[in-house]
């Protein structure tokens, strides 16, 4: 008969899972702002990936994400429901996601919205959590003309890098 876990067995797991999921939203950050600083932060060096369209190290994933959406107008990458299942130092997660990209397609502004599910191996190094492995599945996709421009007038938009609200936090403090 095993015994119940501890308070504290209980709080470490919470937050090494908190920890392990503030990865997925990390990588989401850094797609949508294209920071490559902040998305290979979440990678370990020797990690690996595979997406079907790429595979390879993480740090390479990296480089090609960050070059495949530069020329986007925008993108918007959201978590959904977030599985995690700690191995001691190792750890498994299938995280849901909704992915939108506004591009052209011969000069007409296209969106295409992807869904699927992220199937992670995290481990922890020296304390740290990071990815292992991560891939990619597509559960489905739609791509349609854009629509929606000049619908909110005076709504403030997001941007990319320093730009973006999100990364003016000397200003913010002051609104």
């Amino acid at each position: 008969m095993s015994q119940a876990p501890t308070n504290e067995e209980r709080l470490n797991e919470l937050l090494d899972k908190q920890e392990i999921a503030e990865l997925s939203y990390n990588y989401m950050r850094a797609l949508d702002r294209l920071d490559r600083d902040l998305m290979l932060s979440v990678f370990h060096p020797d990690s690996t990936t595979d997406y079907g369209f790429f595979k390879g190290s993480g740090p390479d994933f990296v480089d090609y994400a960050q070059n495949a959406l530069k020329d986007h107008i925008s993108n918007q990458h959201m978590i959904g429901q977030t599985l995690i299942e700690l191995e001691g130092d190792t750890a498994f997660g299938e995280v849901y996601y909704q992915a939108f990209h506004r591009f052209l397609i011969d000069d007409v502004e296209t969106d295409l919205f992807v869904a699927g599910r992220y199937v992670d191996r995290y481990e922890r190094r020296e304390g740290t959590w990071k990815f292992a492995f991560r891939s990619e599945l597509v559960d489905w996709v739609r791509l349609e003309p854009a629509t929606g421009e000049g619908t909110m007038p005076g709504a403030i938009w997001g941007a990319r890098g320093a730009d973006d609200l999100s990364s003016q936090r000397d200003r913010v403090r002051t609104l």
